[in-house]
């Protein structure tokens, strides 16, 4: 069990970098015209950037429940 969890805390660490790297990308990826625009509301590269931080919170959240996990099932053995 504990290598199963192992494996899962490994997964959700690299789909953590993988979001990071795609939210700074969408972030260089943003126009001058696209910052300067005068249309009401975020921009569809702003939304993009958010979503990428909210998938990349939700994966770390995930990482640290992982490891929460594991410290407990393995605290009772020692």
């Amino acid at each position: 069990m504990n290598t199963f969890l192992v494996l899962l805390i490994i997964a959700a660490a690299i789909a953590t970098v993988v979001m990071l790297i795609r939210g700074i990308v969408v972030f260089l990826q943003t126009t001058k015209e696209e910052l300067n625009s005068t249309e009401p509301g975020p921009s569809a590269s702003s939304l993009k950037q958010n979503k990428m931080m909210i998938a990349r919170i939700g994966f770390q959240a995930i990482a640290v429940l992982l490891v929460a996990i594991l410290l407990l099932m393995n605290g009772g053995n020692r």
